[in-house]
């Protein structure tokens, strides 16, 4: 069974079609990059996924479920995590402050427990708090933990973010450009840590992202939107050797897949 299977997606704003039938399927433990021109219509895929925005018309399961009509509260229970192409973190929070918050949908000690906080309450805190010095572990942040999240560069700030995503702990992990304004060195990182989410943790991950190095080089699969219609979709090598993708691209003028 597939992770995701997207069907007949059509999304409409104001007449103006953001998503045009669009179709395809995430298998289990890859990761899947979608890629196409800027206003091709990537980030309202992803957010038809996430549950941002429902679509018109179309049908999105997960791991065999509709969940077209699901809030993205819901889905999130369900263990799809996000990042956004803008950072939304809490900026005066700590780093530690903002990854407990992304363990709210698995905190079970309700209001009373956790006023009383001694027994189940104290005991699920410092559970959460394990798994999320886990996280900060695995990211290697363990220097800016207690940093107010407003004052790190725009690179940490993006780790931070990924960071709090892996701690709702998801099958599903959606990232919007997660190397969007960082430099090599810092990609590199990325790059290293989102292959170690997908083949250490078994994370499914679905990745927008512009540099084609990194799309060509990490993911399993490649989507191809412009304009809002699916032009493309296949292994990377073969999507690289597409006419049509090269043309959305005028890559072979300008090099894209060199």
């Amino acid at each position: 069974m597939s992770m995701l299977e997207v069907r007949g997606v059509i999304l409409h704003f104001r007449g103006v079609a953001a998503l045009s039938d669009v179709s395809f399927t995430v298998e289990p433990a890859t990761i899947h990059a979608i890629i196409g021109p800027n206003g091709a219509g990537k980030t309202s895929m992803l957010n038809c996924v996430s549950g941002v925005y429902w679509p018109q018309r179309g049908s999105i399961r997960y791991e065999g479920r509709d969940i077209i009509k699901l809030s993205a509260a819901a889905r999130t229970s369900l263990g799809i995590a996000r990042t956004f192409q803008n950072i939304a973190l809490f900026k005066g929070m700590t780093v530690l402050d903002n990854l407990l918050i992304g363990r709210h949908v698995h905190q079970h000690s309700g209001v009373l427990g956790g006023g009383l906080y001694w027994g189940f309450g104290q005991r699920e805190e410092i559970a959460h708090r394990r798994l999320v010095e886990d996280f900060i572990d695995f990211l290697e942040i363990q220097h800016i933990r207690k940093k107010v999240v407003g004052t790190l560069a725009y690179g940490l700030q993006k780790r931070v973010e990924l960071a709090r995503a892996l701690a709702l702990e998801p099958r599903l992990l959606l990232l919007d450009e997660p190397m969007a304004g960082m430099n090599a060195e810092e990609k590199e990182d990325m790059a290293r840590f989102i292959v170690e989410i997908n083949e250490e943790r078994g994370t499914t991950v679905v990745m927008i992202e512009h540099d084609m190095g990194v799309v060509m080089d990490l993911s399993h699969r490649v989507t191809v939107l412009n304009f809002g219609e699916k032009i493309a979709d296949g292994p990377p090598d073969e999507v690289r050797r597409s006419k049509d993708v090269q043309d959305a691209y005028l890559g072979e003028q300008h090099g894209l897949f060199d």
